[in-house]
């Protein structure tokens, strides 16, 4: 019952933050199309450039205060731990933390060798995230 309560919280948490979280965009990126192109952080590096100055009305600078919680971070939305499986001995390692952990099989799996995993995983009750 604790756990339960406690995986609520924490998805809650999640759900709220992620929903204030800010899409950083590269200075100018709307202005040019080469720029527009790339819509990845890159830093300003101009010397009057109102980014770098953090003037007020323009996109906020990435700074380390706008990273996510210890608690939260790394989680996977449902709250829980995402757990990567290449082959049955690591569907055995999860089934054994099956209540703090999702699956997550890797992409190097074949289509073959994913059914047969999922299908395990379900005989195991284990949740997964991409199957």
């Amino acid at each position: 019952m604790n756990k339960q309560i406690n995986i609520r919280k924490i998805q809650e948490k999640i759900k709220k933050i992620r929903e204030k979280k800010i899409k950083f965009l590269r200075y100018d990126w709307d202005k040019f199309y080469r720029i527009g192109r790339q819509e990845t952080w890159r830093k300003p590096k101009g010397i009057d450039n109102p980014v770098r100055l953090e003037l007020k009305g323009y996109q906020p600078k990435v700074k380390i205060g706008f990273r996510s919680p210890r608690e939260i971070r790394g989680l996977h939305p449902s709250g829980l731990i995402p757990f990567y499986v290449n082959n049955k001995k690591d569907l055995e390692k999860a089934s054994q933390m099956k209540d703090k952990v999702i699956v997550v099989f890797s992409s190097t799996i074949g289509l073959k060798k994913k059914l047969e995993l999922v299908e395990e995983a379900k005989k195991m009750g284990l949740k997964i995230a991409n199957g």
